[in-house]
């Protein structure tokens, strides 16, 4: 099972992103768990400087930006 994490404050390209996640996974049929991460010192942990971030299977695939969820099937594939 992936494990995929939205990085972020909360704000709405946060948002965004975990939806558009959550949409690929959903069209891929993928058997993950999604999770949205606030805490500021788990997000540097990361080494993630520009928000939001996707991090799947603690990989950091995306930063400082929110691509759409047909090309999001291309980075959960």
């Amino acid at each position: 099972m992936k494990m995929i994490q939205v990085l972020g404050p909360g704000c709405r390209k946060c948002e965004a992103l975990y939806e558009h996640a959550r949409q690929a996974a959903e069209q891929l049929g993928l058997e993950c768990e999604i999770e949205k991460v606030t805490d500021l010192d788990a997000i540097v942990a990361h080494g993630v400087l520009t928000t939001p971030a996707l991090v799947v299977d603690g990989v950091v695939r995306v930063a400082g930006r929110v691509p759409s969820a047909e090309a999001l099937k291309a980075v959960l594939a």
